[in-house]
């Protein structure tokens, strides 16, 4: 609200500079211009990337943590900055960082960085004050325009000043009767004023509308006008401003009452944000019950002291803005509950790992604990200043890191933790994770080491479990040292120990790693007869990510057997189970390339190969080497046996090949030219016809926008929006968002009208 003119220049400034930042006080709205500055960004402008910086404490780490929030994964000798540079490349990008001012520094040799070697990249970012980096652009926002102090009181006039009319907005909404009138426009314009128009104020003050009385409201900002240290203090831009800042937080918390007060504050350790579940594990107890926090969630909402994160997530999250949580860390510390609190969330994270203290292989089940790897970062952190130890939440966050793809900051966690005595409880599940991350870090060696170091310590103690993933591990790490044979025995000894503890899917899990070592040793045979007795029982109950590597080793093991319509079939329905985006997709493609170059297809065998290359050099990842060397040598046989003309042809075509046309080749559902097939698009729109609504949804899919995205653009709710969805995809007999966005390309190229 009052931003078009700052949304004008931002789209002008962006256009000339590669580095725009956003600067201003806190409060004042840098963040949500930003965002909304992005949402209205059309395609043209490539992948659109946000990172929130405000959780992280320690610039070190910052590499690390920007590639975790675009999924970018560490490789073997890349790490920290170069990674990021080899992901983004030459791509067109725009990439937000958002609070920026606490780690100013890393944050512009970061950015010096990343501008320097990626020629098509764009950084917006958001700092109470300037970056200080080499072609940096500054945009300062300023307060929202106020009305001057001699407007009469007539709504009409007051209503051209932009704090005005946030504050009618959000006063309206939560007093639904509210309105601007003669009566009271003077003192709303009074309350603008005394808040100097700061964004977050001006609403923070409004949300009280319905509690109190504008003139009690305008009275209570008086009394609570004096500095607070904690926002003005560290700080080289705006100070002045944080005051009135500080007094409307302040102002807002004191009208609270005291279960409201006590959740509020005990939410300020929760950097990473929260869920219901999480903040009642937190904030409940000592005259809280936990049946109450839901509904104090919703009151602090509704006073815009916590806000909702956006995503189509069904478990509602949310946190507390950097000035917010700061405040209420405060009053935390003044309670004498900080330590009391802390540890309530280190409870509550153990929980979450024991929800997952059942699973043999916990190191390839996805931790539960991954959407709180902030907060858990925060409380290992807080636990070692304060000279405590929790090495099982060490585990956890090393865990957590392994999945991301980020093996250094694993490394690092793990290293510590081995050297350790209070780790000994854990027995051998740290080597074993520190020996997988050792194979994603290619150091193989200390693989091994740390494989047989997990295998000891699971041998001088009862744990079956314990065991099995520690020879998992260890077998693991003697495949990728070329040790198949080593590796079968390993892998036999852990499945007799998960038959004996009667686990169905850790069994068929553990049979499919041991069918593959087989194939790797010459064993094509018996890992056939493995395969077909675990694969129904993996299709039965397992994650796809699971079904999907089973079909995989089942698809290589037919196919080494000559069996290839039945090796097509296999890792053409490990393709259809995987999302198009995970690097898993590949896998299934290039399995199709062998089939077809056995078959002796090879223009084909040589266009899908070069399409999977393309993409591995994209997402910047290698397949494991056995793997890699039988493709390599299979695809040079297919060279030779081409023409030079039809070659170059498969090459340049592969190259061009990505996304859905990839995988409708490779599924034999595109036509042969490599373009989406059309004519089925056109097919399914003769036949049903969406509604005005529902097309205008499917439009907004396609314009990539998420279901509240859409929902906020259209005025319904999330729910609405998700109804609309379901019937566009009843009616297109459409299943992913990517199907309806082609159907929409198709229909909008055709000039069709735009409902039935």
């Amino acid at each position: 609200m009052g931003r078009r003119a700052e949304l004008s220049r931002l789209r002008a400034l962006l256009r000339t500079s590669r580095l725009l930042t956003l600067t201003g006080a806190g409060g004042v709205g840098k963040t949500r211009l930003a965002l909304q500055f992005v949402r209205g960004l059309p395609g043209r402008h490539g992948r659109v990337d946000l990172v929130e910086l405000d959780a992280l404490q320690d610039g070190a780490a910052l590499a690390q943590s920007v590639a975790a929030a675009l999924a970018v994964g560490e490789r073997a000798g890349r790490s920290g900055v170069d990674v990021l540079v080899h992901a983004i490349g030459d791509t067109r990008r725009l990439l937000v960082l958002d609070n920026c001012e606490h780690l100013a520094e890393p944050c512009a040799r970061l950015i010096a960085a990343l501008l320097s070697h990626c020629p098509r990249l764009r950084i917006l970012a958001t700092s109470r004050e300037v970056l200080r980096v080499p072609g940096e652009t500054v945009l300062r926002i300023g307060e929202l325009s106020l009305p001057p102090a001699d407007a009469p009181d007539d709504p009409v006039v007051l209503l051209r000043a932009d704090a005005v009319r946030l504050f009618v907005d959000r006063a309206s909404s939560c007093s639904p009767g509210f309105t601007l009138h003669r009566g009271n426009g003077r003192t709303v314009a009074e309350i603008c004023r005394r808040l100097d128009g700061l964004t977050l104020a001006v609403e923070l003050a409004a949300r009280l509308v319905g509690t109190l009385a504008l003139r009690d409201i305008l009275a209570g900002l008086d009394d609570q006008m004096s500095q607070l240290s904690l926002l003005t203090s560290g700080h080289r831009s705006g100070p002045g401003r944080h005051s009135e800042l500080a007094a409307a937080i302040d102002w807002s918390h004191r009208l609270l009452d005291p279960a409201e007060q006590a959740v509020f504050r005990r939410l300020g350790v929760l950097v990473g944000g929260f869920d219901t579940a999480g903040a009642r594990a937190v904030c409940a107890g000592d005259g809280i019950g936990p049946a109450q926090v839901l509904g104090i969630l919703c009151a602090l909402e509704a006073k815009s002291l916590i806000v909702r994160l956006p995503g189509d997530s069904e478990t509602a999250r949310f946190r507390q803005l950097s000035a917010i949580r700061a405040y209420a860390l405060d009053c935390l510390r003044r309670s004498g509950e900080l330590h009391v609190t802390r540890h309530r969330v280190v409870e509550w994270l153990n929980g979450l790992a024991d929800e997952a203290g059942d699973e043999v292989f916990p190191d390839q089940a996805g931790s539960p604990l991954a959407v709180e790897r902030d907060n858990l970062a925060a409380a290992t952190c807080a636990t070692v200043r304060h000279g405590a130890s929790h090495p099982r939440l060490v585990l956890e966050l090393a865990r957590v890191h392994y999945e991301q793809e980020q093996p250094s900051a694993a490394h690092t966690l793990l290293t510590g933790l081995l050297r350790e005595t209070g780790a000994r409880a854990l027995g051998g599940a740290a080597p074993a994770l520190a020996a997988r991350v050792a194979c994603q870090r290619a150091d193989l060696a200390q693989a091994l080491c740390l494989g047989e170091q997990a295998v000891t310590a699971e041998r001088t103690r009862d744990h079956p479990a314990g065991l099995a993933n520690a020879l998992d591990a260890r077998a693991a790490a003697r495949l990728c040292h070329g040790e198949f044979a080593a590796a079968v025995t390993d892998l036999r000894e852990c499945l007799d120990v998960l038959i004996a503890l009667g686990k169905p899917q850790d069994t068929a899990w553990c049979t499919h790693h041991l069918a593959w070592a087989l194939l790797q040793a010459g064993g094509e045979r018996e890992a056939d007869m493995l395969m077909s007795r675990c694969l129904p029982v993996l299709r039965a109950g397992a994650p796809w990510s699971r079904v999907a590597a089973a079909l995989h080793t089942a698809g290589a093991v037919r196919l080494a057997l000559g069996r290839l319509e039945s090796a097509e079939a296999l890792f053409a329905e490990a393709l259809r189970i995987v999302p198009g985006t995970s690097f898993h997709a590949l896998y299934p493609v290039e399995g199709l390339a062998l089939v077809a170059a056995e078959s002796g297809d090879m223009r084909r065998a040589l266009l899908l190969y070069e399409a999977s290359a393309q993409a591995r050099r994209r997402l910047d990842t290698v397949s494991e080497a056995p793997w890699r060397r039988r493709l390599e040598r299979t695809v040079a046989r297919a060279g030779t046996a081409l023409p030079a003309a039809a070659r170059n042809a498969a090459v340049s075509g592969g190259r061009r090949l990505r996304g859905e046309r990839l995988v409708a080749y490779a599924l034999r559902t595109g036509s042969d030219d490599h373009r989406t097939t059309t004519d089925e698009v056109k097919i399914v729109d003769d036949r049903c016809a969406l509604t005005g609504r529902e097309f205008m949804v499917a439009e907004l899919v396609a314009d990539g926008l998420t279901n509240r995205q859409i929902a906020e653009s259209l005025g319904l709710s999330t729910h609405t929006v998700a109804t609309h969805l379901d019937k566009v995809r009843d009616k297109l007999g459409m299943r992913s968002r990517t199907q309806i966005a082609l159907w929409v390309a198709a229909r909008t190229k055709a000039g069709r009208p735009t409902s039935g």
